[in-house]
Order: structure tokens, then C-alpha cells, then sequence
């Protein structure tokens, strides 16, 4: 059986390094691939013979190589590598161990549901507004290499106060933040919480419109459809994107078989 890893180096920056872990992987037997500058992960996981995929990196490197296992119906071994690691938290596995997530490789199986938005799948959410504006802004400022780029992203957002204007199933809305989430999340005033489950069948809606978000508007279904007047920035499990409505936004319940460490 091929078991292989792919690491995205840019991902981490604690120990141990992309260089270790590869290590790490193939002393355990498994095929280790650090991805080099301009290689796609879910390219390589699509053309890759293997009976396994790992997938090393934050929640949009771990998204990009889930939606081929998905799409592949190959089990995932997820190993958190990057700063959040939102998805391997809700799946329980411990995100300052990635090492201990290797063993993942030798584990059991256990089958969680993934989102798509229109052709593409995502893992955690999808956020339009106030967080799409300041991921877009953060990347923006990264790629020309200033200094505290998401404090100088946040104090801009800040400044334009952008709202989303969209309809939901044909009914208008305009929200500061807009989320859709792939199962519920625990929501408080400053940041997405965790989830109790990862296979409810569900997708889960959340709107604020406030500029401290107190409270939030929640509808939960298996599927909605998303309009607007045109494209709309957005974040993808983290990762700046572009939007073109009308959208269908659907569950696929089930359907990411995830490998996890024995207990």
C-alpha cells in the first residue's frame, strides 16, 4: 500500500521544520514530498498512485488535498503544520503534534462531512465581508513583504466598514460577516470557535451586521443557494478568493474518510 505526504514547508515555522518531519515520515515507511515553490498539492494528489494521502500544512493546504481524497474516495491523514489548524482541532488530534499525527498512517477510519461551494470543496467555512476583507488585504500586503501585515489588513478593514450584500435562497441580506460553515460552530464575540461534530449533514449559516458582532442570525440546511450583483471576495478555510454568483452551497455528508491515531 503507497501512503504519501505531501508538506507544504511555508505552512510552519516551529519545530520540528518540513525537513524533519519528511524525515520523520519516511523512517515510518511513508512516501514524504515537500512541496517546492510553485508545486500545486491537490494537483500532485491527483496524479499521485498512492492508496493513502497526508497532507501537512495549515486548514487551505489540508482543504486542497482532502477535496482529491474526496473526490478520489481515498482516505486522508491530516497532519497539522500550519498557524491555526482549525479542522485537525475539531477532529481532535493535537495541533502542537505533528509528528504524533504521522501515526494517522496506522490508524482507523472515521468518515466526516466536507462542504462544497459551487465546484469547489472546503473543510472548516466560508466567509464573505468583514474577515474575506482582511484575509484579502493580509495576502495582499504578504506578497509585497510588509511589516505587520494583518495589524495594517485589520486597521484598513476597519476604516472602509465593508458590508455583503447577497440573497439566500432569494432573500436579501446585508452583513458585515457572513459565514458558512460546514457543521455549527461555537461563535463568540472575536473569533469561530470549535465544533461538537463533524458529520451532522448540515450547513450552517451565520450573519451579524454589527461592527462588534453580538449577536448572529443562524439558519442551518443541507444546502442554500447564493446570489449577488457581482463577484465577491471570500476566504476558503482561510485562503483569499474571488466569488462568481449565483453559487450553489451544498454538504456532502459523509463523503472525506479521514485516518486518525490509534486512541
Amino acid at each position: 500500500m503507497r501512503r504519501l505526504l505531501l508538506i507544504n514547508p511555508r505552512a510552519g515555522d516551529e519545530s520540528p521544520d518540513a525537513a524533519e518531519l519528511a524525515a520523520e515520515a519516511e523512517r515510518r515507511g511513508i512516501e514524504a514530498h515537500v512541496l517546492a515553490e510553485g508545486e500545486d498539492a491537490a494537483s500532485l494528489a491527483r496524479e499521485a498512485d498512492a492508496d493513502v494521502l497526508g497532507a501537512a500544512g495549515g486548514d487551505g493546504s489540508l482543504a486542497s488535498v482532502a477535496a482529491v481524497a474526496a473526490e478520489r474516495d481515498l482516505p486522508i491523514v491530516c497532519v497539522p503544520f500550519g498557524t491555526r489548524n482549525h479542522f485537525a482541532r475539531d477532529l481532535g488530534l493535537d495541533r502542537e503534534d505533528p509528528v504524533g499525527a504521522l501515526g494517522g498512517f496506522e490508524g482507523s477510519e472515521r468518515r466526516v462531512d466536507i462542504g462544497r461551494v459551487g465546484e469547489r470543496r472546503f473543510l472548516n467555512n466560508v466567509s464573505l465581508g468583514l474577515y474575506a476583507r482582511l484575509v484579502h488585504r493580509r495576502e495582499h500586503h504578504r506578497r509585497r513583504r510588509q511589516l505587520l501585515a494583518g495589524a495594517r489588513a485589520l486597521w484598513l478593514s476597519a476604516r472602509e466598514r465593508p458590508n455583503v450584500w447577497a440573497e439566500l435562497d432569494g432573500r436579501p441580506m446585508s452583513a458585515r460577516v457572513l459565514l458558512i460553515a460546514n457543521n455549527a460552530y461555537e461563535l463568540d464575540l472575536f473569533s469561530v470557535g470549535e465544533r461538537d461534530r463533524l458529520d451532522e449533514g448540515r450547513l450552517h449559516v451565520y450573519a451579524t451586521r454589527g461592527w462588534l458582532p453580538r449577536s448572529w442570525e443562524h439558519q442551518a440546511r443541507a444546502g442554500f443557494t447564493l446570489d449577488a450583483p457581482g463577484p465577491l471576495e471570500a476566504a476558503v478555510d482561510g485562503e483569499p478568493t474571488v466569488l462568481e454568483p449565483p453559487l450553489e452551497l451544498a454538504i456532502e455528508p459523509r463523503a472525506l474518510r479521514v485516518l486518525l491515531p490509534p486512541g
